[in-house]
């Protein structure tokens, strides 16, 4: 089983994307970022876990899943990347390749002495957009292979029907 932890805030500052988000709405931008790593999860198959700081969030630590993807909160006196050392050494056996995203240098070097893979949030943002283009072609060739029907309608009739499939009156 293959395990990206990903280090939710420096993604977001690393990439333009999302930085430019979060000068507008944090929450909007961690969201998307989460939105981001379904989709990476989803076609890749790998667990995600997406961690922040409690630095920008005060309180308790928490988690919860979204999308199918686990996000977390660091306690308020932890730092993600803490955090991420921790799991690293508590996910990595045997069975499992865990996988960090940071663009974090010192961090990098440390998940990797403890057998972790590192990637760059450049890395991670190229894997994505590559993805993305993966799905939009899947999509593209499969509404093009939808079978046309086999009766002749009008186009009204059409119409009439395609609202009735969607629920509309």
């Amino acid at each position: 089983m293959d395990i990206l932890l990903v280090d939710g805030y420096n993604i977001i500052g690393a990439w333009s994307e999302l930085n430019e988000l979060k000068q507008k709405d944090l929450a909007a931008a961690r969201d998307r970022l989460v939105e981001l790593m379904a989709e990476y999860q989803g076609y890749t198959g790998y667990r995600v876990i997406v961690v922040f700081d409690a630095y920008y969030v005060q309180g308790i630590a928490r988690q919860y899943r979204n999308y199918k993807v686990e996000v977390l909160f660091t306690k308020e006196n932890e730092t993600a990347d803490e955090r991420i050392e921790k799991l690293a050494i508590e996910l990595n056996n045997i069975k499992t390749q865990v996988h960090v995203a940071t663009s974090d240098f010192t961090e990098q070097w440390v998940i990797f002495g403890q057998g972790a893979l590192r990637k760059s949030a450049r890395e991670l943002l190229t894997e994505v957009k590559v993805i993305e283009k993966k799905i939009e072609r899947k999509v593209r060739n499969s509404s093009e292979k939808r079978p046309a029907s086999k009766i002749q309608l009008s186009e009204e009739v059409a119409e009439i029907f395609e609202k009735w499939r969607r629920g509309e009156q």
